[in-house]
């Protein structure tokens, strides 16, 4: 039977010329799907067929990336949009939602705190967070701030000018704490001021984020002056600590443009072969008043095909005290395009009054036409993007340039600083290869009350939040008064690995009978292939998800107790397991009576040190958890039947817990709501 596979569109000029000419020229995104049916790349344009066109021109100079892109081409969709505007965010949102390979990615760096306020509340909140979270879409989030210190202490001082809530759970039941008293807070806790006057006051806390702390004092000043004619000087002073408070906060910036109209957001990157590091100063009224940061992935330039696939060569190594990009391109993907996808993804997130009238870009955009129309629209004004190349702005762009290549080199220590003690463990314990994923495990309990286990995962030296687990211990014989940290850690590890076996063997004989149905080009349906396609993914993650070491917090005991449980799974050859044992930080082998003789300050055994100590923490704070929650529940809440009405039934005609327990079930009986059968329910409970 003859092969139906599709050609590349490269490779059939009259598909590709019929698929062009339905492509309207109108503004919009475009999709290109590969032979799977998967989203390899999504544009936007303000006119797609021209747009769509340019990329199967013989004439048109592609990037190395791109024209590893165009070759394995075999659909393209298109979706129309009235504006460009419109276009640019809808090609933002699918980029999230389908994070296709050849598109500029921007990660999210949790190095970089960022400052939250809750306006989904009734009394919003005011934090600092590492962790973005998609919960209300009324919820501002402001960042990521590169120097945590500085945003710290400007918090602090904030919460010393303006009376905000100090507390994220009151102190008292039935009166304010001592805060109130001092003026640091207005009494949210007992309600002593309305919502919609404490959102005023973080109103103008808001605006200081914004960069428009200049604004907030050109309120508060006549404010002041009105207070003192009325002669409520009370009043006046604590404005006029105010407005000293925000001039403190503005008068150490290190940044002062002679231009103090204007307000500007300027953008510069610093790159290596693996990614880019990204700056963003924002300067309102002359003056610097945040810095931002951000990460981009950049591609290897012969890494054509998707994740699941390799190849390709290395690029040579970049030299910081040289520009980063000769031509503003390295490895095939534009700086420019960088550029452009941070400043798009910054401010879809920031509301229309913290857009800047002129934005100054270290190299030339893309699509800085339609950027700037969109951020024109959204502002209610006029926004400029330029490149400067002399004079003051030229200086400032490359004083953040200065600053990204000080951050990018600081990760690269950091990265060097992990190889290093990958490879020092990887000699330590003679492992073949370095150990790119570490799971370090733990047990936290008192006693055997709340036993509780940790797993922390470490990818690449570096922690991996999104693999920590939890575990309950289910042994009943673990309970208060008897503890066992041997058989709890042989639970866990059974849990964790359990199945592992037998999903290895079905993704084997997946991956082997895929290859042969390709290998003989086997005819298969569009929905044959995307369910292989999607086996494939979840092979993919069983696959990486087996770990390269397995640490165990602990001596010889512990680590017997784990070795067993992988011996009875057949699991002991696959996997390499070691404990490092807390009082001389000793590492220890199976089967082993002594432990290895390594010294304490090793890379390598820094490295263990740190899992041990990140799975210690895990666990003891999910532990304290579980005690404080138990430790808040009624006794009563252990009582089958017994729900939440009853029991405050039962208070109120015992009045404490302790005349309960010495109650009859006749005596039981008489509360409304209680029979004879649950009350002797109850009293078997007090009396077992």
């Amino acid at each position: 039977m003859p092969s139906t596979k599709t050609l590349p569109l490269v490779k059939d000029s009259e598909r590709l010329e019929s698929r062009l000419k339905e492509i309207p020229a109108v503004p919009g995104v475009y999709l290109m799907r590969d032979e799977s049916d998967r989203i390899l790349y999504i544009g936007k344009s303000k006119k797609l067929r021209n747009r769509v066109r340019s990329y199967f021109r013989e004439s048109q100079n592609l990037s190395p990336r791109i024209a590893m892109m165009v070759q394995q081409v075999r659909e393209i969709e298109f979706i129309a949009t009235d504006t460009e505007a419109e276009a640019l965010a809808l090609e933002a949102n699918l980029v999230k939602q389908h994070q296709p390979y050849f598109n500029v990615l921007l990660k999210d760096d949790k190095k970089y705190p960022y400052l939250c306020i809750t306006w989904s509340e009734e009394y919003p909140r005011i934090f600092i967070t590492r962790k973005r979270r998609a919960g209300s879409a009324k919820d501002r989030y402001y960042g990521p701030y590169v120097d945590t210190g500085a945003l710290r202490s400007t918090l602090h001082l904030i919460k010393r000018i303006f009376p905000l809530r100090q507390r994220p759970q009151p102190l008292f039941k039935d009166r304010p704490c001592l805060n109130y008293d001092i003026g640091r807070c207005v009494g949210v806790c007992q309600g002593l001021t309305s919502p919609e006057e404490y959102r005023k006051i973080i109103q103008k806390v808001a605006m200081i984020f914004q960069g428009r702390a200049q604004e907030l004092l050109d309120i508060l000043e006549p404010q002041m002056e009105e207070a003192a004619e009325d002669l409520n000087f009370e009043t006046a002073a604590r404005i006029r600590d105010q407005i000293k408070g925000l001039q403190s906060l503005s008068a150490g910036q290190k940044v002062s443009l002679p231009d103090d109209t204007v307000s500007r957001d300027a953008i510069a990157l610093a790159a290596d072969t693996q990614h880019a590091c990204v700056q963003l100063f924002q300067i309102r009224a002359g003056q610097l008043v945040g810095r931002l940061g951000f990460m981009a992935e950049i591609p290897r330039a012969g890494t054509g095909a998707p994740p699941l696939q390799s190849g390709g060569e290395e690029l040579s190594e970049l030299s910081l005290a040289s520009p980063p990009w000769q031509g503003g391109e390295r490895g095939g993907v534009e700086a420019g395009a960088i550029l452009q996808r941070v400043l798009e993804e910054h401010y879809q997130n920031v509301e229309s009054v913290e857009i800047p009238s002129e934005i100054s870009v270290q190299y030339e955009l893309p699509e800085a036409e339609i950027l700037a129309d969109w951020l024109s629209n959204r502002k209610g004004r006029k926004v400029t993007i330029l490149t400067p190349q002399r004079q003051t702005k030229a200086e400032l762009i490359e004083m953040v340039e200065r600053n990204a290549e000080y951050e990018l080199a600081r990760m690269q220590r950091l990265s060097d600083r992990n190889s290093q003690a990958m490879q020092d463990l990887a000699e330590i314990l003679d492992l073949p290869e370095v150990p790119r994923r570490i799971e370090g495990y733990d047990i936290s309990h008192i006693q055997g009350s709340d036993a509780v286990a940790s797993r922390v995962v470490f990818i690449d030296g570096l922690p991996a939040n999104q693999h920590y687990r939890h575990y309950k211990i289910k042994n009943p014989e673990i309970k208060s008064g008897h503890s066992d940290d041997f058989a709890s850690l042989a639970e866990v590890i059974g849990r964790r690995f359990r199945g592992l076996k037998e999903e290895e063997s079905s993704a084997t004989d997946f991956i082997t009978d895929l290859t042969d149905r390709t290998n003989k080009e086997e005819e298969f349906s569009d929905l044959g292939k995307s369910k292989k396609i999607s086996n494939l993914s979840s092979v993919s993650r069983t696959i990486s998800d087996k770990p390269d070491l397995i640490m165990i917090d602990g001596g010889k005991g512990q680590l017997s107790a784990v070795v067993a449980v992988l011996r009875e799974m057949n699991l002991l050859e696959e996997l390499r397991v070691v404990s490092l044992a807390k009082q001389r930080e000793e590492i220890f082998l199976p089967g082993e009576s002594l432990p290895l003789p390594t010294n304490s300050e090793q890379p390598g055994v820094q490295l263990l040190r740190r899992v041990r100590d990140e799975a210690h923490r895990f666990a003891v704070s999910f532990h304290r958890d579980r005690r404080s929650e138990r430790m808040k529940r009624s006794r009563l809440d252990e009582i089958p039947g017994l729900g939440h009405h009853r029991q405050k039934q039962l208070l109120a005609h015992f009045r404490s817990i302790d005349y309960l327990r010495l109650a009859t079930p006749e005596q039981l009986a008489e509360v409304s709501g209680i029979g004879p059968r649950l009350a002797q329910q109850i009293y078997d409970y007090f009396h077992p």
